[in-house]
């Protein structure tokens, strides 16, 4: 199962930590195997994953997708805002995708998410 932590407000001194706590477990020869993702702000967040984002997600995550256009037919949706849905979910590292054109598939089992106050 592959996870994906999702850190939002962390200030750069918590991110520098997690980063050296890693470095520190590597050396050790510990097999590190982490994906962080850190939002500065709920709102930034709430953005990126919106509610119809969060639908694409799971289904791809469920129904790896042959192309955007196929995804749109899927979900019955517009090609375009799928399509927009699905650069700005890859860019955030949510979605991958080989190459343009090609498929879309969720690489993650399971999103943490961790919002400090």
């Amino acid at each position: 199962m592959s996870k994906l932590r999702i850190h939002v407000g962390d200030s750069l001194e918590t991110i520098g930590e997690r980063i050296k706590d890693a470095v520190r477990r590597d050396r050790k020869g510990e097999r590190v195997r982490e994906y962080h993702l850190t939002f500065d702000s709920f709102e930034t967040l709430a953005k990126v994953l919106s509610p119809r984002r969060l639908e694409l997600l799971r289904y791809v995550h469920k129904h790896p997708a042959a192309s955007i256009r196929a995804l749109a037919q899927a979900l019955d949706r517009d090609y375009r805002r799928v399509h927009d849905d699905v650069e700005a979910l890859t860019e955030a590292g949510l979605l991958e995708r080989a190459d343009e054109g090609t498929g879309v598939t969720a690489p993650f089992d399971v999103i943490e998410t961790r919002i400090a106050l």
